[in-house]
């Protein structure tokens, strides 16, 4: 089997425009074949440096030097209710550094004249404020500092050049993730008195850009890498295993749409003003499907998203509950909303990716709240109704927590919720132990009592499921 390096590859030579905080799965086959795949039709030639985004990460590092930044991303899923699959040849790495242990070389790269673009993923901890971080270390603790210490050097530099500033793209999964790190850096700069004229140049000539990225990437198939190998004919140590399905939305100053016009090469990548009515919309469907789904598919015997859709009840309940409640509660076109739909859902078909419901199952009670009780309130607000297959999913969520389901389940959520939940169950008065738990404040951010007609509709689903089982009583919902 051949290495995989550039002697075996022809690798093209790009400037380095992109520097990328994070040399982790998800940034390798999302953003990085992006951007590969622009410099292949000639859109693009933007060469990526990664920056490892801790000190301990020399065995990972040697590995990408071994071949010369090369890899493979494999790619599995369905596409209009088809397999498919694509391997694609990453060859727009131009270079690792590790700015613990090679601090001169990180700052070589961050002050090289071509440089346009920064893109992280430093996980939903990196992005956070570090008092009294300095700025003068190398590198500083933080994210936000090392990204205000880069920028100052830049400033300096460059002399305050306006055309020097950065777009930067933070793909963390955190709310407003771009305009905290905006938040924080001019913080930084206020707290160590970097001065006015260098504020106004990062609040002016940089961008900072909220986003929201969507793909399954498991990673590195260790299970059957051998026989990946075999197929792609190359050793390749680096390889990612992802899911086809991606959607990248980028939010704020349209001048991105220039710097990185992916969406030119049939990419989804959707670029607007403000991602958050995008970002409530993704959630209601996509994660809400998921959250919805868990409690019932569970306790129908099913394990994984796949195998939930397989089974006709549980498919016709999520897709039902989508189709008359979720999308009419939106507000927006519903032709558009439908299509928006079926691309998500066309993914809990996908046969490649074992999605696991346990997995999905985790924090379950906050989910619910924050992905499917919007769904309840706006049906009844805006439609005067009750989300009657919403309310069934989170009956089922009840009965699952209490201990008093027909499968075994142990919730990894809030202990003092979940014993609450179980301590309180009382099967002469099942209506009394919905109404407590719908108005416990230590619960819920706010008390899910105040829509009139659904807690009879829980109280309903959990008797339903307590006395039937819960197949008989999925089945009888879809009837009713």
């Amino acid at each position: 089997m051949r290495p995989l390096n550039k002697t075996t590859v022809q690798k093209p030579q790009y400037p380095t425009k992109v520097l990328q905080f994070g040399s982790g799965n998800f940034l390798r086959a999302f953003v990085d074949w992006m951007i590969d795949k622009a410099n292949d039709e000639g859109l693009l030639n933007h060469g990526i440096a990664i920056v490892q985004a801790t000190p301990g990460s020399v065995k990972s590092k040697e590995v990408f030097e071994k071949q010369d930044c090369l890899y493979h991303v494999y790619l599995e899923g369905i596409k209009d209710k088809q397999p498919i699959k694509e391997v694609s040849l990453i060859k727009s790495i131009t270079d690792i550094v590790n700015p613990y242990t090679d601090y001169k070389k990180y700052e070589e790269l961050f002050l090289r004249d071509e440089l346009e673009i920064i893109v992280s993923n430093t996980t939903e901890a990196g992005i956070r404020y570090e008092e009294g971080d300095d700025l003068n270390a190398a590198p500083p603790k933080s994210f936000p500092a090392q990204i205000t210490a880069l920028l100052y050097k830049r400033y300096q530099k460059f002399n305050g050049a306006r055309h020097k500033g950065l777009s930067i793209l933070c793909c963390e999964l955190i709310e407003d993730n771009g305009s905290t790190l905006r938040e924080y850096v001019i913080r930084h700069a206020q707290d160590n008195n970097l001065g006015s004229d260098f504020i106004e140049w990062v609040a002016n000539a940089n961008y900072f850009y909220d986003t929201l990225v969507d793909r399954i990437v498991p990673g590195f198939p260790k299970a059957n890498i051998e026989e990946i190998k075999a197929e792609i004919g190359f050793d390749d140590n680096l390889l990612v295993k992802g899911e086809y399905f991606h959607v990248w939305a980028i939010g704020g100053d349209s001048s991105i749409r220039q710097k990185l016009p992916l969406d030119q090469i049939g990419l989804n990548v959707l670029f607007m003003d403000d991602i958050r009515p995008f970002r409530s919309k993704k959630v209601r469907v996509l994660n809400g499907a998921h959250t919805a789904m868990v409690p019932v598919g569970l306790q129908m015997g099913v394990e994984t998203v796949k195998e939930a859709f397989d089974n006709t009840l549980v498919e016709q309940f999520i897709k039902r509950m989508v189709e008359e409640e979720v999308l009419p509660a939106i507000g927006e076109d519903l032709e558009e909303l439908r299509a928006f739909a079926d691309k998500i859902l066309e993914r809990f078909y996908n046969p490649y990716l074992k999605h696991y419901l346990k997995d999905i199952a985790l924090n379950s009670l906050s989910k619910w709240e924050t992905r499917n009780w919007p769904t309840i309130v706006d049906n009844y607000t805006k439609r005067g109704k009750i989300a009657s297959f919403t309310a069934f999913s989170f009956a089922a969520l009840l009965v699952m927590y209490s201990g008093k389901s027909e499968i075994a389940f142990e919730p990894r959520d809030v202990q003092d919720a979940v014993s609450l939940i179980q301590s309180t169950f009382d099967c002469n008065n099942i209506s009394g132990w919905v109404s407590k738990i719908l108005q416990d404040a230590s619960i819920w951010r706010e008390k899910l009592n105040t829509i009139p007609g659904f807690e009879e509709e829980v109280t309903r689903g959990v008797e339903a499921i307590l006395n039937n089982g819960m197949k008989q009583a999925l089945s009888q919902w879809l009837q009713d």
